[in-house]
């Protein structure tokens, strides 16, 4: 499989596909494919992680796309501005992601959905009490909202970071939420009351515009109509 990333603010990712190489994506994430490929929607995984995947905000179903013959071509878009972020994963290596991220895969790629360990992070961590996590081996590709910013932690070296800056980090990673220190700082640095904090060691991929962020920004203009 060969594949090739183009645009700025909202990315293209196309993919080439050799006779009887399939990746897969959520049902809606492709946006135009050669004749040769062939569509099967399916719940990947069975009934149980396909509703897991449902409480990460991702389809019920997911749709696999075979190349039947010769060399085939599909393409997708960045549902936001952002980025696309390929990912090539080995047997047992993963990343664990925010809600949505997870854009299409190879076949060999596992797209599982995993519990947040601590009810501090599952309540207050933006992301609710689960994320998505994918596993290799194979190439997997996420999307995130605006510029992306990679750290790799030391161990015991802590980031502090707003909930929803947060694309994706190895699962080496403590991901946890604390309570802002000050009644000040709480209730008027505009922050909220609770900020993650993430501990390595371990990769960490930051995201510059939560779409939360983007929302709120957006939707003053909008009322007013």
């Amino acid at each position: 499989m060969k594949y090739k990333i183009r645009g700025d603010a909202l990315p293209i990712l196309d993919m080439e596909l050799q006779e009887g190489e399939s990746v897969f994506t959520e049902s809606g994430g492709m946006a135009w494919m050669s004749p040769n490929i062939k569509m099967d929607t399916n719940m990947k995984g069975g009934i149980g992680k396909s509703l897991g995947r449902m409480f990460t905000g991702e389809s019920l179903f997911l749709v696999n796309y075979t190349c039947e013959k010769d060399t085939g071509l599909i393409s997708f878009c960045n549902e936001f501005p952002g980025k696309i972020v390929p990912f090539t994963l080995k047997e047992g290596q993963s990343v664990t992601c925010q809600r949505d991220a997870f854009m299409v895969a190879e076949e060999s790629i596992q797209l599982k959905t995993v519990f947040t360990k601590r009810l501090g992070a599952g309540f207050f961590g933006g992301e609710g009490f689960f994320l998505q996590q994918i596993s290799g081996p194979g190439n997997a590709f996420l999307e995130f909202s605006g510029e992306i910013t990679e750290y790799t932690l030391e161990e015991g070296q802590t980031l502090k970071v707003d909930p929803g800056y947060i694309g994706a980090f190895e699962p080496t990673i403590d991901y946890n939420i604390v309570r802002i220190k000050g009644i000040k700082n709480m209730l008027f640095g505009g922050e909220g009351i609770f900020v993650a904090t993430l501990t390595g060691p371990g990769k960490v991929w930051l995201q510059s515009m939560p779409l939360s962020n983007l929302v709120k920004k957006i939707v003053p203009y909008v009322s007013k109509k």
